[in-house]
């Protein structure tokens, strides 16, 4: 098995490369514009344009050896996170990074057996209004017709098959996606553990900042590793969609406590605010707090939180006419069923980032 991961520098591409290799028995080809620095050795890591079609023709035209393709690499309009959802130019050129590089490497790898690709809730459609739909989503509804660049990229890969391409599809739809990692568009994790270890560093308690909360899944980035793992040698997995979440459900405010308890802080009290108009203001601090403590993250607060502050006030900053929830009962009599509890995940990963030196530490308790 060769897998090649595209989106290696994103939060599911990198956790694709580490499960992949984990797993011991493949060689792993990651690509991305921007090459990381924290994966494997064992992992061969390409640093490639998906919007130059020549590079990428030449690059992928190349490999002849690929039997698995992980594709994770995602576009979005800098600044525009929530907008650029609807926006057509962004549908467009997320369907012209897939082609750009599935049309070569097709073309070069004879023995390309199996695909996993990436939606989402949006498949369901609740980001462009959609609302109400049925509680849960389940993959066996009809499609939602509405403008999204999952049916641009889904029907292209179908279109390839029907035309007589011999790899198997499976397509993924995970809820929130968290993990320990900075500088992604959509995880909640770096906004979060900046807001509280700014808090912190000013000896505050760490406030609620929201109103009332909607009921989500998360899924933990390392789940999705090991589901796409999964998917790449189980015949159950073939031509098949498949929501994912972690298998219990959370509010932000009721795991509050818990995020406050792993960042070495109490609990504080609601005082209403968005982050994306709190972090901006004290981008000067966090870059103090990031040399006084010797720390691996970006001194540049944007560098470090991506737009995942324009995500959290998007999932949380007000309710939802109803709760988003999707059902992943397919995906567990399909065979894999692992799952992870939401409120242990967020201590984790915050832990994980303190480790990594992405997050100082806590101040010893006396």
């Amino acid at each position: 098995m060769k897998v090649l991961v595209a989106g290696a520098s994103g939060l599911i591409g990198r956790a694709a490369i580490r499960a992949f290799v984990a797993s011991g028995d493949c060689d792993v080809v990651g690509v991305s514009r921007r090459v990381p620095d924290d994966l494997p050795d064992s992992a061969t890591l390409v640093s490639i344009d998906l919007m130059d079609r020549e590079a990428c023709a030449e690059v992928f035209g190349a490999m002849t050896d690929v039997t698995h393709l992980v594709y994770a690499a995602l576009y979005e309009v800098p600044g525009r996170l929530l907008e650029g959802w609807l926006e057509r130019e962004q549908m467009e050129r997320n369907d012209a990074m897939l082609r750009n590089l599935f049309e070569p490497l097709a073309g070069a790898a004879g023995g390309l057996e199996h695909v996993s690709v990436l939606q989402g809730l949006k498949a369901y459609g609740p980001h462009a209004g959609i609302l109400p739909g049925p509680i849960p989503y389940v993959e066996r509804a009809p499609r939602v017709e509405h403008d999204n660049f999952y049916w641009l990229q889904e029907d292209y890969l179908r279109g390839r098959q029907e035309a007589g391409d011999g790899f198997a599809l499976t397509i993924w739809r995970p809820h929130v996606v968290f993990g320990a990692d900075t500088g992604n568009n959509m995880n909640p994790m770096a906004a979060l553990g900046a807001y509280a270890a700014l808090l912190r560093e000013q000896g505050k308690p760490l406030h609620y900042p929201w109103g009332e909360p909607t009921l989500f899944q998360a899924v933990d980035v390392g789940l999705i590793g090991r589901a796409l793992v999964w998917a790449a040698s189980s015949p159950a997995a073939r031509d098949e969609t498949f929501n994912i979440a972690n298998g219990d459900v959370f509010t932000i405010r009721e795991v509050w406590p818990a995020i406050a308890e792993a960042m070495g802080m109490e609990a504080g009290e609601e005082r209403p605010q968005m982050l994306t108009e709190a972090l901006p203001a004290q981008a000067e601090r966090w870059a103090e707090l990031v040399e006084r403590h010797e720390l691996r993250a970006p001194r540049d607060l944007d560098a470090f939180l991506g737009q995942s502050a324009i995500y959290c006030d998007g999932l949380f900053g007000a309710p939802y006419p109803q709760p988003l929830l999707m059902s992943t009962i397919k995906l567990r009599q399909a065979g894999f069923a692992d799952c992870v509890d939401t409120e242990l995940m967020f201590r984790r990963l915050l832990e994980q980032m303190t480790a990594d030196r992405l997050l100082p530490p806590a101040p010893a308790r006396v």
